[in-house]
């Protein structure tokens, strides 16, 4: 578990800035968050029926995880104190297999431990990912194949939604998955926001190949040029339905392609952009489309 304070203005907000997905989706999840943070204090829940809950979901590598611990940076500035808890949870770690475990991890965890946390009022933002292993669609699982134990540890995680809900107005969950699908309906219901944050699109991907040129122009001034060439266009065109984290990585799997552009990065050319990104795809499974499950 991590658990720390996130400043205004701190290095945070490169997290942030690193992923590229359309503005709404940044915008959507700020502004929940801090209306959210604002009115619950103030308000009692039957007015608001907020629970201060937004669930992210989307392919995997879209960014989802980083844009959650992002988040604390961008509403430190606007937030008394200028600054945010950030509490991060794995709930993979959290299951067990011992009979009757889960659910009393997720409950000490979710209603007991985290809101011991963040005691001294401080606006919090807990941050679950993949959530869909700690909130089994219960509708859809069977006991036979799912233990009783992850329908209770599912119970324990929509009582603790709604305890922290009424006791807590200074805690704001983020969740994230990749397979809506997969989470139980009552845990959806409690969502104040299901935002979907897509792949990449052309000209997003042109961004994040670009801009990973651009990094690495810091050390090999060569690939400025190639991070700024018209053909970079041609590249993302062959890069479309890449999730934005492979776009990152298939620069590096250009540079690997060759001895030469290892020893001189600098040395790397669209050629073997176009290279990387054809072979990358040749080995990959049809892409991720958009969850049917929840609306955009």
């Amino acid at each position: 578990m991590v658990n720390e304070v996130v400043h205004e203005n701190s290095r945070e907000e490169a997290l942030w800035d690193a992923i590229v997905v359309p503005d709404q989706v940044k915008a959507q999840l700020r502004n929940q968050s801090l209306l959210s943070l604002q009115l619950r204090p103030t308000m009692p829940f039957v007015a608001t029926a907020l629970h201060g809950l937004c669930t992210l979901y989307g392919p995997p590598g879209t960014g989802k995880t980083t844009l959650a611990r992002g988040l604390p940076a961008q509403i430190a500035r606007h937030v008394s104190g200028r600054e945010v808890r950030r509490i991060e949870i794995n709930p993979h770690g959290v299951m067990s297999a011992e009979h009757g475990q889960s659910q009393q991890r997720v409950s000490e965890l979710l209603a007991e431990h985290v809101p011991a946390l963040a005691a001294d009022g401080m606006p919090t933002v807990v941050v679950l990912d993949e959530v869909e292993s700690m909130a089994v669609a219960r509708s859809a699982a069977s006991l036979a194949a799912n233990p009783a134990d992850v329908h209770r540890a599912t119970d324990a995680v929509l009582t603790a939604l709604d305890h922290n809900a009424d006791q807590h107005p200074h805690l704001f969950f983020v969740a994230t998955s990749n397979f809506t699908s997969a989470l139980d309906e009552a845990f959806l219901s409690r969502s104040d926001a299901a935002i979907l944050v897509p792949l990449p699109d052309r000209v997003a991907l042109r961004a994040i190949i670009g801009d990973t040129l651009l990094k690495l122009g810091t050390r090999y001034p060569a690939l400025r040029d190639l991070a700024r060439s018209p053909g970079l266009g041609r590249i993302a065109e062959l890069a479309d339905g890449m999730d934005g984290r492979r776009a990152r990585k298939v620069v590096f799997e250009a540079l690997a392609r060759r001895l030469d552009t290892v020893l001189d990065p600098g040395r790397l050319t669209e050629n073997d952009l176009a290279a990387a990104i054809q072979a990358t795809l040749n080995q990959s499974p049809t892409g991720t489309e958009e969850d049917p499950d929840v609306a955009a």
